[in-house]
Formats: C-alpha cells, structure tokens, sequence
C-alpha cells in the first residue's frame, strides 16, 4: 500500500472548479514534485493535503489513515513557505523550537533536537541570530528545520526557492534534496521552475488547469511528453506539423521530405495531421551512423548562448531550433543558408493534445 495517496481529489472555489479527479498514489521517502504555471492547481492539491483547504469531494489517506477532514494541526505535516512565515521576534534557536513547544515536548528534549535540526542545515553559530540579521538563503533554511524539528510524515514545500537569487537556489534546492534523502522524509514540492523540478525529483507531476497531464521520472516528462502541453512546458522544443502518409509503416510527410518514425501511429489514417516534437539539442548539422533521418531548412539566425549557439531554421513553414555546443573553431552556419538538420528518428515524438 501507498505511503500516501489522493483519491479522486476535486476542489472548487464557488463556480469554479480549480482541481478535476486528481488520482496520485506516493511511496514512502519519495520526492514528488508538482510542476505548472501560476493557476495550474498545484498549490491548491497542496494546501489540501496539509488540510489548509478540504476537497469538495474525493480522499487524501497518508500512512493508512483518512486524513481528508482533519485539520492542519492534528496532521504530522511539516510545511515550508515561499515568505519563509519565520516569527520576527524570535531567534533562531526560538523558531525551531517553537513546534516543539506546541507539543509540549520537554525542554531536554527540545534542546538536543533543535541543536540537532541547526546542524543538519549548518547554522549552529546562528542560533541567536534574529530573521532580519540573516539572508534569505539563512532564513528559508530555518524555516526548513522548524518544519522537520517536530518528525513529520511528511514534508511539503511551497515555492520555497522563488524569492531567492539565482546561485542561492541552486545550491538551496541540492542541499533540500541531500537533507530529505538523510532523513526519508515523503516530500512534495510545488514549482514553476522546470529546472529544479527536472533536478532533484523521483518523480514529477506536471499540472495543467486542475489536472495533471503527466506524472513521471524526470527523464520520461523531458523526454517522453505525453501531451503538447508538457511538451512545450518543460524544456524548449520544436513542434512540427506533419501529414500521415501511411500509418502501417509510420510514414509522416513534413513538407516535401518523407520521414519515417520510431514510435507507431497505426491508430492514424493516411492524410491525417499529427503533431511531432523535436528537442533543439537532437539535431546536429553532421551524418553519423545514429543520426539516421534529416530534413533541411534556411538559417534565420545564429544567436550566441554562452555554452551553446542557437540556430533557428525555416523548415517547410515550421520555424525550429537546434543547439551546438560551443567548439573551439566551430563556425554557426551563414544566414540565409540552406543546411540539412540529421538527427535519430528516436528523437521525433508523437505529440497528443
């Protein structure tokens, strides 16, 4: 049995339905995290399960136990904000413990947990420090121990990286993922940010309007979008409209080139128009024995990343991009050019809406 599962989950605020038969069903010490943009219902699903808001209808059972009416306070859930929510007139050592206090745990106890919790995060030398003497990176990770000092089930996280700078949230959210792989905590953690859920996650769920489009490793959402919206959300890609030409051999057509695909659309009819994905980093401008299909294109421009050039192409009406690695020597193709485009046919999906 699951650690932790959500049943049927509906919630709407008045008229409007916000969440639609959410099913998901999470193993213990798994790191979840739900993906989408402002609106999806990602922090709705959330709210709900640490019992901030009821479902209009369905079950959230964790640990064996139906927990879908209780309150927050009477759920061993521990939860991270993305305003850190610290108590400004408490210290450090004050606001780790204050869980702890609630509880009514003794003070023995309470010392050596919290000293425990500032060593897991690295801050002992901070544990008289008030919030407004620390950054935000110092904050966020007190707000973290006071959330796990009581032992919770389970961990949630609110967009807790997105008030931070850039280089802060990217050793934040390795150091979130060593701490919950040390202590096995079940974690949820609610993003828009494709990279970090890409990242640190078992699994990602990757929410559209009220429902999750897919829930997979990190590997298949990049790799294997089951719908266009996935595949257009997390990651850069090309989406290339295609004409079947005949559906037992996978034959599609885009524009005058005759492609032949990997994967099968025998449920397509000859003349059908389907929708394919090709990521930019799939195509190179050079035959190799495992780049075994290829269209043509003009070069519309070549602009300069850093690490990779990115050259977008004219391809029968379609515009698309692909990336080369930044060589020592290498040149980007001329404006204007006609260049052939090789990549495997592998990298070519079928794309559902």
């Amino acid at each position: 049995m699951s650690f932790l599962t959500l049943q049927n989950i509906k919630k709407s605020f008045g008229p409007v339905q916000v969440v639609h038969d959410f099913n998901m069903a999470i193993e213990k010490g798994e790191f979840i995290s739900f993906l989408g943009p402002s609106g999806c219902g990602k922090t709705t699903i959330l709210r709900m399960i640490a019992g901030f808001e009821t479902p209009s209808d369905g079950d959230i059972v964790i640990n064996g136990r139906n927990q879908t009416t209780l309150r927050p306070n009477q759920r061993n859930i521990g939860m991270v904000f993305q305003a850190y929510a610290l108590f400004p007139n408490m210290n450090v050592f004050e606001n780790v413990a204050f869980g702890l206090k609630v509880a009514g745990k003794p003070k023995s106890e309470i010392d050596a947990r919290v000293k425990e919790m500032l060593a897991l995060i690295h801050l002992e030398h901070l544990a008289d420090r008030y919030p407004y003497q620390m950054s935000g990176g110092q904050q966020q990770r007190v707000a973290l121990a006071r959330a796990l000092a009581p032992k919770p089930e389970v961990l949630l996280l609110d967009e807790p990286l997105s008030a931070l700078d850039a280089k802060i949230r990217v050793s934040l959210r390795e150091e979130i993922r060593q701490i919950q792989r040390q202590l096995g905590i079940t974690t949820i953690f609610v993003t828009h940010d494709q990279e970090e859920a890409l990242s640190i996650s078992d699994r990602i769920v990757v929410m559209n309007a009220g429902r999750a489009d897919q829930i997979g490793t990190p590997f298949e959402v990049y790799n294997k979008p089951e719908t266009r919206f996935v595949a257009s959300f997390v990651g850069t890609l090309n989406i290339l409209e295609a004409t079947v030409v005949d559906p037992a051999s996978a034959t599609v057509k885009i524009g005058e080139t005759t492609l032949k695909l990997a994967e099968p659309i025998a449920t397509h009819k000859q003349g059908d128009k389907i929708s394919l994905a090709l990521r930019p980093e799939a195509g190179t401008l050079s035959a190799s024995e495992n780049k075994d299909s290829s269209i043509s294109g003009k070069v519309l421009s070549s602009n300069f990343l850093g690490s990779v050039i990115r050259t977008r192409l004219d391809v029968a009406g379609h515009k698309i991009s692909f990336d080369m690695f930044n060589n020592p020597g290498m040149q980007p193709p001329e404006h204007d050019s006609v260049v052939t485009l090789y990549f495997d046919a592998r990298d070519l999906l079928v794309i559902r809406e």
